[in-house]
């Protein structure tokens, strides 16, 4: 063989090596999943058709159920908006780093010393983003481009109008539409242009392993809706609700077709579940759960919660232990390749050997929860609330899944053991760096007070507390 041929079979050689070292790189790559957050906003517990609502409509959702595991004792770590994102995206719980109440509209965020699930991910070599509304801070250090995601489109605040609007749409204000912190003027319906915006991003990641989080205002009041969807339901007794709830649907529906089209669909872990509960002002239904939005009863932080993965989870499967939000960040931390906690030891677990049955214990064995003078723990089927200035309920949900019977004093040392435990909690939290409003402190009191005592509240709004107090 002559120099020259000796060059030629060189570089075919070396060549052939290049193209299976990258074959080879790109086989391993493609073992990673896609990682999709769903979040609804203020849905409640009842109203998806997997949790058994009749009347509303939500075909996509169901399917994506039936795909993968549903959760049926699955919670967020706060009651409102801001701190259960808060939790979610830090993976652990957000009074660790003060973030216990809905932020004010001040210079205030997430502690920038908490690794987001964004930030873990692109270690693992994930590109990343977030689409909808954000609520975890409007100063650069707190914007998701600076939290770890690499494309953002959404809005910064808490809710907003889900049409251009002329005082929500100028820029510089914290509800405009932006993307990647430049102003965007949108036309539509928002829940629409939001699928939209998903589905362009399949299109440019589908080679590449990414993270979505798909953060939905929809069903959060202003109760907005299209009038060919509002037409669909005419007559409806929900009808906005309903409505928005279709819209919502709708572009998960085609989200999801198109991460079939694109056959990445099966290597998807997918997660959908609603940042708290159902609210009292946007006609969703919490039941056969108490209470709602803003209070520690189950209807405040027991979600609707789906995971889903057709590679590796077996579909149709329902799982009956306790399981938070917390634990999504841990589940895709790992199945990612990730071991252990990337930053600070996170909360929440790895929920893929519990569904696949390596493991029969539970998740957890608690959960807590506190915003200011509410605070509540579950410990298996035992529930314990406590409101600082007014006492302690404490239920037996298997037996009274309402909340209406006090055992506090027929059942003493389950009610020490659960005061115990949530007090040994509290010394690992740090006093919250903000607070809410007075006012609306003393309307969730107020609430409180009523649930505990088994009647219905008056007061929803510190309008009705004024209201109230006049008389």
């Amino acid at each position: 063989m002559n120099f020259q041929n000796s060059i030629l079979l060189g570089s075919v050689l070396l060549g052939s090596m290049g193209v299976s070292c990258k074959t080879q790189q790109k086989s391993a790559e493609s073992t990673q999943p896609n990682v999709i957050v769903i979040l609804a906003d203020d849905a409640g517990y009842a109203d998806f058709g997997f949790m058994g609502s009749t009347d509303l409509e939500t075909p996509n959702i169901d399917r994506l159920a039936q795909d993968g595991v549903i959760f049926t004792d699955a919670h967020v770590s706060a009651t409102v908006c801001a701190p259960s994102r808060a939790g979610l995206i830090t993976g652990r719980y957000q009074q660790r780093f003060g973030a216990e109440c809905n932020l004010p509209p001040h210079n205030l965020g997430v502690d920038t010393s908490e690794l987001s699930i964004a930030s873990a991910l692109k270690k693992q070599g994930y590109h990343t983003s977030v689409f909808g509304k954000w609520h975890l801070g409007e100063q650069e250090e707190y914007h998701p481009n600076s939290r770890g995601f690499d494309e953002f489109f959404g809005f910064l605040e808490g809710s907003r109008s889900y049409f251009p609007h002329e005082k929500n749409d100028r820029p510089g204000d914290p509800h405009e539409i932006q993307h990647n912190g430049k102003h965007v003027d949108f036309d539509g319906y928002l829940t629409d242009v939001l699928g939209e915006k998903a589905i362009e991003y399949v299109e440019q990641q589908k080679d590449n392993p990414f993270f979505m989080y798909l953060s939905f205002n929809a069903v959060h009041t202003p109760m907005h809706a299209t009038k060919e969807d509002l037409k669909r339901y005419e007559g409806h007794e929900r009808q906005d609700l309903a409505a928005m709830t279709w819209a919502m649907d709708r572009a998960i529906g085609k989200l999801v077709s198109k991460l079939k089209q694109e056959k990445i669909y099966e290597n998807t872990l997918i997660f959908f579940l609603s940042d708290n509960g159902g609210a009292h002002n946007n006609q969703s239904s919490c039941l056969p759960l108490k209470g709602w939005k803003g209070n520690k009863f189950e209807g405040g932080h027991r979600v609707p919660f789906v995971m889903t993965w057709p590679k590796k989870i077996k579909g149709g499967q329902k799982y009956h232990a306790l399981t938070s939000a917390l634990d999504i960040y841990a589940t895709a931390y790992e199945v990612a390749g990730g071991q252990g906690s990337p930053g600070k030891k996170l909360d929440g677990v790895n929920l893929m050997p519990f569904v696949t049955g390596k493991k029969e214990t539970a998740p957890h064995e608690q959960l807590f929860w506190r915003k200011e003078g509410m605070a509540a723990v579950r410990q298996a089927d035992w529930k314990l609330i406590r409101v600082d200035g007014y006492g302690y309920r404490l239920y037996n949900l298997d037996r009274d899944l309402g909340e209406s019977k006090d055992l506090q004093l027929a059942e003493k040392s389950q009610m020490n053991d659960m005061k115990m435990a949530l007090e040994n909690w509290e010394e690992g939290l740090m006093a919250p760096l903000w607070t809410e409003d007075k006012n609306w402190n003393r309307v969730t009191f107020e609430i409180h007070k009523a649930l505990m005592e088994n009647r219905k509240s008056k007061i929803h709004s510190p309008g009705d507390l004024n209201a109230a107090e006049q008389k």
